[in-house]
């Protein structure tokens, strides 16, 4: 029989919290790690009452929601985490978002009645903005890309080089100009379908490049904008799909997307 620790055991979960944060400005170059390593340490300056796992080793119960790439910001990121006594959601986000550094802001904390938040996330919505591209060369590589059936590309994973196809998880892409630079900056904005693997915006960028030669002198500036569930209604000519906000997964709210 396996040993346990003396003493009694953790208070159960009375409450669980979602959360969406931002990683704003310099803080996108926080890597998921250190922003875990942060938040949890935000949960203690807050005073949070949290629930935690059993064992010798316990930790606070906080599930992560698919995480940006280190580099990358982002308006839309989730955190599920479990309280051992009820709080008022309002007063979580106030507390933990004075407690985080600016440019980790957390911007919505809602109760929710169980596990899940991760079945509510199926795909993002993403913002490259490329600096140094003139917007007829990205709308000409969009159109290409999308003709496309399919666009693998390699990656370096944990058991070697991978070949990933970026073309079948883009469910949605489109082009525009940035007009308030004094340089050529084009905007490209698509919604992602989540996979196993993940097929990530610089994979995308990375298939723009090889299959449909599109340059990018300037490393481009990546922004999740949102995450949730697919809408069922298909998208009108032109427009990019619409996402399921997950903090409301019981009413017809959908993410404010920009317009193209």
């Amino acid at each position: 029989m396996a040993r346990q620790p003396d003493g009694p055991p953790p208070p159960p979960v009375v409450q669980r919290l979602a959360i969406r944060y931002a990683k704003r400005g310099r803080l996108r170059f926080t890597s998921h790690r250190d922003f875990a390593r942060a938040f949890e340490r935000a949960l203690r300056r807050a005073e949070l009452p949290m629930a935690y796992s059993a064992g010798f080793t316990p930790h606070p119960k906080v599930s992560w929601v698919g995480a940006a790439p280190t580099g990358v910001a982002s308006e839309a990121e989730y955190v599920e985490i479990g309280l051992a006594e009820a709080r008022e959601p309002d007063d979580v986000r106030r507390d933990l978002d004075a407690a985080l550094p600016p440019g980790l802001d957390v911007d919505a904390v809602v109760e929710v009645a169980s596990k899940g938040l991760a079945d509510r996330v199926e795909a993002s919505h993403w913002r490259l903005e490329l600096p140094g591209v003139a917007p007829e060369e990205a709308e000409r590589a969009v159109t290409e890309f999308l003709r496309l059936e399919a666009a693998p590309v390699e990656r370096l994973m944990k058991d070697g080089r991978r070949t990933i196809d970026a073309r079948a998880a883009v469910v949605g892409m489109h082009s525009r100009g940035e007009t308030d630079t004094g340089q050529p900056c084009a905007i490209i904005t698509l919604v992602v379908r989540h996979t196993t693997p993940a097929v990530r915006p610089d994979d995308v960028l990375t298939a723009l490049r090889q299959t449909v030669a599109l340059s990018t002198p300037i490393t481009p500036l990546v922004t999740r904008l949102a995450q949730g569930l697919l809408g069922e209604v298909p998208p009108a000519p032109g427009e990019l799909p619409q996402l399921t906000d997950p903090l409301v997964p019981d009413v017809a709210a959908t993410t404010g997307l920009p317009p193209a």
